[in-house]
């Protein structure tokens, strides 16, 4: 089984309106260069509200944790990952940071992403988007 490289990474699965927000990276791995919202959880922090900060630092929202969908070592970057469904509070996603913002309904997403998805995400998003 892979080490996890460095912190924790957690990532904010944000749905609206049957659209699921994704930021592009400003650096890609590989195929990786469109991601949910995400970074490294901090000392102290849980893997919920990093996931919270991230999205505000990143796309501008406030967001609030709404469960956790589980953890892996991604398979591509070997970086350790939870990922956290998270229900939009207030704002407007934005362009923050010279990254780009998009929401992606079912069919989209494929387009953004055009690798599998950790599967308990991929069955959230089953429900979620149209």
């Amino acid at each position: 089984m892979n080490e996890p490289t460095g912190r924790t990474v957690a990532a904010a699965i944000i749905v609206e309106d049957g659209r699921v927000l994704m930021v592009r990276r400003r650096e890609s791995e590989g195929q990786l260069s469109w991601q949910f919202p995400a970074g490294k959880v901090e000392p102290g922090e849980t893997d919920e509200q990093a996931a919270v900060r991230e999205a505000q630092e990143e796309t501008g929202l406030t967001v609030r944790a709404a469960k956790s969908l589980g953890s892996r070592i991604h398979p591509i970057t070997g970086r350790a990952m939870a990922y956290v469904a998270c229900d939009p509070v207030s704002g407007t996603a934005y362009v923050a940071d010279e990254d780009e913002v998009a929401w992606c309904d079912r069919t989209s997403l494929t387009e953004y992403v055009p690798y599998a998805i950790f599967g308990p995400v991929q069955e959230y998003l089953d429900t979620a988007l149209r």
